[in-house]
């Protein structure tokens, strides 16, 4: 793919490894089209991911690669850009690789353009979010209250934050639409996978929103789960929807569960419910009035305590009675981000303009070579490096072979598990004296030999 004078040719490479983030990806790359980028997207096939045929074609991805993780960045070195959508672990544990081989083999004449960001409302993870990203040359921001965490952390650890781009959430439109005011005739539920994580949490959601569709049998009421059962997110989903309504009474008839993809739904929504998925951002970018639900109280598992300054949450005691909140101007504005100048663009073509002017320079010009050369950066790939002369048990899952980590931690679980499921069975089926003699005998073998 090189081009003249050593340049490589316009090709863009989106590294994904679930569906959230194919869609986040998809955005970036159509933009990169119309500039006359050709376009691929691979997933690192020996690291944790699940996208479904299904899945893919929701996203309009025509194909998708799988690929181990040494031949993903060897295409990334021959590509003008590289959209890294995966999580923040992959994405520092790919710069880091980045870095280190052109500290090898010396500065290229070219090199990708990296950009990372989030897929969504970003709840949990704000500044380790943004230090596994942080040696990315693009580091695209989704609204000017992260921006302002960022950049504090970044003064604060002497990293330098040129690459920050304030962009937006590349899913939304320059700009919201007006927020509609007719009646109500459809109602989504954009349900979440671990949000809230109980089941009996879930079904108090469900059971109140199959009683909202009996008070208002005029309405249609939609519950759109994240997935079909059997699919995989990056996020597990342990209470699938499908499961918990078939312990609940019947539905009405309004009442539905659909797999239809929430931007197709959201044309004929009147007003989409949720705890804090990024759908609820979506439909406020289309116009749609939304709410996001406090029944079960403001808290960092529920990730609703970062939508506290939208004015938007509400409980189903007030939709039932139809007292729909409105956003606040100024978490807006946040949220749908301007130009200095005023001008509004939309968030993935403000992140392929930077992309493309960044094209333009050499790989040691960018952004991301400066931050790469901080102290911060400079000290984890050192840490790396020190680990892999050390004891396996000593790297992470991220960084050691692929999935030793993860590997050795699930025994572990599988083996602690069995210990308490057999101390649990002895007790309940063997004599006092017979256990307590288990007992002692296991701690003999455990003490240290004088």
């Amino acid at each position: 793919m090189g081009g003249p004078g050593g340049k490589l040719s316009p090709h863009v490479l989106a590294v994904v490894a679930y569906d959230s983030q194919l869609k986040w990806a998809m955005g970036l790359l159509a933009e990169f089209r119309r500039r006359g980028w050709s376009t691929r997207v691979v997933v690192p096939a020996d690291v944790r991911h699940s996208l479904s045929a299904e899945q893919v074609r929701a996203a309009g991805a025509d194909d998708v690669g799988f690929l181990p993780w040494s031949r993903v960045l060897a295409e990334a070195a021959e590509a003008g850009a590289v959209v890294l959508a995966v999580q923040g672990p992959l994405v520092e544990r790919f710069t880091d690789d980045l870095h280190v081989s052109r500290g090898e083999h010396g500065v290229a004449a070219a090199g990708p353009v990296v950009i990372a960001g989030w897929v969504g409302i970003i709840i949990e993870k704000i500044i380790a979010g943004y230090l596994d990203r942080c040696a990315a040359d693009i580091v695209a921001v989704n609204s000017a209250d992260n921006l302002r965490d960022f950049r504090a952390a970044a003064s604060l650890l002497g990293i330098p934050d040129a690459n920050l781009l304030l962009s937006g959430l590349p899913l939304l439109p320059a700009a919201p639409a007006p927020a509609g005011s007719g009646p109500v005739r459809t109602v989504l539920f954009a349900d979440q996978p671990t949000v809230p994580a109980g089941r009996a949490d879930r079904a108090y959601l469900y059971q109140r929103l199959a009683d909202y569709a009996r008070a208002h049998p005029d309405r249609q009421v939609l519950l759109r789960p994240r997935h079909r059962p059997g699919e995989g997110t990056f996020h597990v989903m342990r209470h699938h929807p499908e499961t918990v309504l078939a312990g609940l009474p019947p539905t009405p008839d309004n009442f539905a569960v659909t797999y239809e993809p929430i931007t197709s739904l959201l044309p004929r929504t009147d007003l989409l419910l949720t705890m804090s998925s990024t759908a609820g951002l979506e439909a406020i970018g289309a116009g749609v009035r939304t709410a996001f639900l406090g029944d079960l109280g403001v808290h960092e598992k529920h990730g609703n305590h970062v939508l506290l300054a939208s004015g938007l949450l509400a409980t189903f005691d007030d939709l039932e009675a139809d007292r729909l909140p409105t956003a606040r101007r100024a978490w807006l504005d946040d949220l749908f981000v301007r130009d200095r100048d005023g001008r509004a663009r939309r968030p993935a073509e403000r992140i392929v303009d930077r992309a493309v002017e960044l094209h333009a320079l050499p790989p040691g010009d960018r952004p991301g070579a400066a931050v790469a050369a901080s102290a911060f950066v400079r000290g984890r790939i050192a840490v790396r490096a020190r680990r892999r002369t050390m004891p396996p048990i000593t790297r992470t899952g991220v960084h050691s072979p692929v999935g030793e980590g993860r590997l050795a931690d699930r025994l572990g679980r599988i083996r602690a598990d069995a210990r308490r499921r057999a101390n649990w069975g002895a007790q309940a089926l063997l004599p006092r004296s017979w256990v307590e003699w288990l007992r002692q005998r296991r701690y003999a073998g455990t003490r240290p030999s004088r």
